[in-house]
């Protein structure tokens, strides 16, 4: 274990210091891309969910500038990838893993008041806070499906329920956390590379890095077991897509101007459908697994759903999706983020209160 966490450190501070990366024999070397210095006040760190023994690790990840979007010449390339742009992102921290049940779970089922309750223990000042923000209503069935709960990936929540949880993740511990913009989520996932994978073009390794339709054995697997990414990110690619906080527009990458640089760009949506899932999944095929694949949510996510009106928290056929969170270096103030609706709000067309107060 610790040789692998050596070599995993390693590799990370190679792509940091913007060294050519080579993969293997037969494929396309990746390239890097210029990436800033790691600010010395961003270190790895492991985040204890408080009055729990749940904990999660976090990445630092460098700012810097990136080609987002893919080629036309990629194999498996759709046209919303394009046209390609420079996109420059500010640093972050990432989870090195998606969300997993035992983090999820103490929020969705009250679980930390509940222990509070069970042993009498008062609640601190960021109890209170995270007390108040609005927890899901009760599943109507196992949203695992019964493919795993302890260390596998939280799934089946709608992009409003994955809002939700960072907004009581940040009051339960006193940092910034968001899902990731789809610019943040491909940055971080290339980790200064421009090939269609992180870990090259060769796609008999994939097996390597990630969970997908041919090695999955049809079900989501715990998280971290495969190799992880040059910055050290797990899972980046397949197990299960992950949610970003824009809305799914295909013509998004045209708006911006020639010559351009957007910084931190971000498509905060507005109704309920479509929005964005990166990665791919356990149930996919190579080429939504790429660096560079969109994933836009539908009503299709939802059919097995036996509420009316649908739940604004579950994605019931959404066996596929889960997320992780990143904490940005300089987080927003108040103001910016009421601006920016970075945070969970209600979309215009949904009808449930998602607000209710929660046995």
């Amino acid at each position: 274990m610790r040789l692998r966490t050596f070599m995993i450190d390693l590799v990370r501070l190679r792509s940091v210091l913007q060294l050519a990366v080579a993969m293997a024999v037969g494929t396309s070397a990746v390239t890097a891309v210029a990436a800033d210095p790691l600010p010395p006040s961003m270190k790895p760190y492991t985040e204890t969910i408080g009055n729990t023994d749940i904990t999660f690790k976090m990445l630092p990840i460098p700012g810097g500038e990136f080609l987002m979007g893919s080629p036309d010449s990629e194999e498996g390339r759709k046209p919303d990838e394009g046209p390609q742009h420079t996109v420059k992102i500010e640093p972050f921290w990432m989870g090195a893993t998606e969300v997993t049940w035992d983090e999820y779970d103490i929020w969705s089922y009250n679980l930390d008041i509940q222990r509070r309750q069970f042993t009498g223990e008062a609640p601190t000042a960021r109890d209170k806070v995270a007390d108040l923000v609005a927890r899901p209503t009760k599943p109507y069935t196992d949203m695992t499906f019964g493919m795993g709960q302890k260390g596998y990936p939280a799934i089946c929540m709608t992009q409003h329920a994955a809002k939700k949880y960072c907004e009581w993740l940040s009051a339960k511990t006193g940092h910034y956390y968001r899902l990731p913009t789809e610019a943040e989520w491909e940055y971080a996932c290339r980790a200064g590379t421009t090939t269609p994978y992180s870990f090259g073009d060769d796609v008999s390794k994939l097996g390597d890095y990630a969970w997908y339709f041919e090695n999955s054995s049809e079900k989501y697997q715990q998280v971290g077991q495969k190799k992880p990414n040059p910055w050290g990110l797990f899972d980046m690619h397949g197990n299960v897509s992950e949610w970003c906080i824009d809305k799914y527009d295909p013509e998004f990458y045209a708006t911006f101007k020639k010559g351009e640089i957007p910084v931190n760009p971000v498509n905060i949506p507005i109704t309920e459908y479509p929005r964005v899932a990166r990665g791919g999944s356990w149930d996919d095929d190579p080429e939504v697994l790429r660096s560079a694949s969109r994933i836009p949510s539908s009503d299709e996510w939802k059919i097995q759903d036996p509420n009316l009106p649908k739940s604004v928290w579950y994605m019931t056929d959404a066996l596929q999706v889960g997320f992780r969170v990143v904490r940005p270096l300089t987080p927003p103030t108040a103001e910016e983020r009421k601006a920016r609706t970075y945070d969970a709000i209600l979309p215009s067309d949904a009808r449930e209160n998602p607000n209710r107060k929660v046995d």
